[in-house]
């Protein structure tokens, strides 16, 4: 059965904030051996090669004028921004309350799609979405021990990403998304190499480090490739609810690797958190049985039974 264009974007988006968070977890675990400045930039030379790999054997280069316009130029500089904000901030506090402020991106990115592509959004999506933002609220009691000043980089890592994925929309759709995300990364390699020497300077690599910066690099280029797969979808809107999933693998993670355990009150919010996207699927589902078959299918679509 073929998937509507919202359900894809969204399974997209979940399989994204996978990626990232699984990033997240070993580039921090990487961080009391070398500083910030020298894990991007490894991380990013692996990155980059992966995705050198993956383009040579598509064998689709577009011209380069075209990775060149505007919008892939804000994307880029936006995720720079936002991976050097979010790098110092994930340095200072635990996994799982520096991805729980990231979780205002939904909130953002959805008034910026407002705003910008004049998406109509009902009050039922407003709802989930608030419900979701509800029980990140819930996670990191702002106010208390689970805040401090170093959450407000994490709030300006919301603010960059939330212009990188509304520019994304901006990208033609011929341009490979595999190119996007070359370039992206690129860019925040760069962004590493700046930051080495007000970082603390190059110290020795190990053969653990090495593997736990290339297992990341691996993670970050599934979430860049399925987070552009997942803007170039469905509504945006729809799609919000879905990152919120980053904070359950957030939770998950710091709990197995860091022993950051869980209490009642962050799994209350991580339930809140689920409920929000799976009403959110529910409404697409009962939305997408009301509409006719031609508005409910797009072109693009697999076939029936792939």
């Amino acid at each position: 059965m073929a998937l509507s264009a919202n359900l894809r974007g969204a399974l997209f988006m979940a399989v994204a904030m996978a990626g990232f968070t699984v990033n997240d977890t070993l580039v921090k675990s990487v961080l009391p051996s070398m500083n910030m400045g020298q894990a991007i930039l490894l991380r990013g030379v692996f990155a980059t090669a992966l995705l050198v790999f993956l383009i040579a054997r598509a064998g689709s280069v577009p011209p380069l004028r075209v990775l060149s316009g505007k919008a892939v130029l804000t994307r880029v500089a936006c995720e720079m921004t936002a991976t050097v904000s979010f790098i110092f901030a994930l340095s200072h506090l635990p996994l799982a309350n520096v991805t729980a402020v990231l979780q205002a991106l939904p909130l953002a990115v959805t008034m910026g799609a407002t705003f910008v592509f004049a998406e109509p959004v009902g009050w039922r999506r407003w709802s989930a979405i608030a419900v979701g933002f509800l029980g990140v609220l819930v996670i990191v009691r702002p106010g208390f021990e689970g805040f401090s000043a170093w959450s407000l980089l994490a709030l300006a890592t919301v603010a960059a990403c939330a212009v990188r994925d509304l520019s994304t929309r901006f990208i033609p759709a011929d341009v490979p998304t595999a190119w996007v995300s070359a370039a992206t990364a690129t860019g925040v390699t760069l962004c590493g190499l700046v930051l080495i020497p007000l970082t603390g300077g190059w110290t020795p690599l190990t053969l653990p480090s090495a593997a736990f910066l290339f297992g990341a690099a691996g993670a970050i280029v599934i979430g860049y490739q399925f987070v552009i797969m997942a803007m170039r979808q469905g509504e945006i809107s729809f799609m919000a609810p879905f990152r919120y999933t980053a904070l359950l693998w957030a939770v998950l993670l710091g709990y197995l690797v860091f022993g950051d355990v869980p209490d009642g009150l962050m799994l209350l919010g991580s339930t809140l958190v689920v409920a929000s996207g799976l009403y959110a699927l529910y409404r697409e589902r009962v939305a997408g049985r009301k509409r006719p078959i031609a508005e409910s299918t797009a072109p693009g679509m697999a076939p029936d039974g792939a």
